[in-house]
């Protein structure tokens, strides 16, 4: 059953927005995390109000706005698989039910075509490959369009960070309840897993179709702050 959250959880939300994202850091000795800036600006965007991806009424995400929002857009979906086209191929992810609003955010923003031109730009040898930011100044635009806004976590529901898991990074900074930040992704490459996230991060999916598509995207060369050196490109995030 999905329950609505409670007024703790939207405090929290508005105590804790920032604008900034953190990625999960290769496991080592002393186990640290590394942070990705997210780049955010607050304008307006269309609703997507069904399945059917209706739009009526023109809004904006918020810290206030997004949970409700959420928790009814989840109740309408029923679909739970969407398909990831790159430049280096296809790959096809498997959406938990039971995570929803982590669930209902990746799909609306691949209805709103967020994803579509930004990149794989942090890419960590046998650990990850994350998604969903971009050098472009049309992805700040697109997040703009759309709102400012945390997710709260979800990490109890006994997901595990398995290799084919993909799940949000969360902000450190300011951020003791780890709250979510919703427009970046990663997908754990580890065999068997990299477990030591677990709790950290909300596991929301997996890979059920193309994963050596994932494993090449993991073995590009990289520059400074493991961007890729020829960038990988989200060409389209298609729900199926």
């Amino acid at each position: 059953m999905l329950l609505r959250p409670s007024a703790l959880t939207t405090s929290i939300l508005l105590i804790f927005f920032v604008s900034c994202g953190e990625a999960p850091k290769k496991k080592t000795v002393t186990k640290e995390e590394t942070a990705v800036k997210i780049d955010s600006v607050q304008q307006k965007a269309p609703e997507d109000t069904s399945e059917e991806e209706e739009e009526e009424d023109t809004f904006v995400l918020t810290e206030e706005n997004a949970i409700d929002f959420f928790f009814d857009y989840a109740k309408k979906l029923k679909k739970n698989r969407v398909k990831i086209t790159t430049t280096m191929g296809s790959f096809t992810l498997q959406l938990y039910d039971d995570v929803p609003y982590h669930k209902a955010n990746f799909i609306y923003l691949a209805r709103k075509k967020y994803f579509d031109s930004t990149q794989f730009h942090r890419v960590v040898k046998d650990f990850i490959i994350q998604g969903g930011n971009s050098d472009d100044r049309k992805t700040a635009r697109k997040r703009g369009d759309i709102g400012r806004y945390l997710l709260p976590p979800d990490a109890k529901k006994g997901y595990k960070h398995h290799r084919g898991t993909i799940s949000m990074p969360s902000s450190e900074r300011d951020n003791p309840h780890k709250l979510a930040s919703p427009y970046e992704f990663f997908i754990v490459v580890t065999n068997p897993g990299s477990y030591h996230l677990d709790g950290s991060y909300t596991p929301f999916g997996r890979v059920i179709e193309g994963m050596d598509v994932v494993d090449a995207i993991n073995n590009v060369p990289v520059g400074d702050g493991d961007w890729p050196l020829k960038n990988v490109y989200i060409l389209t995030v298609e729900v199926l």
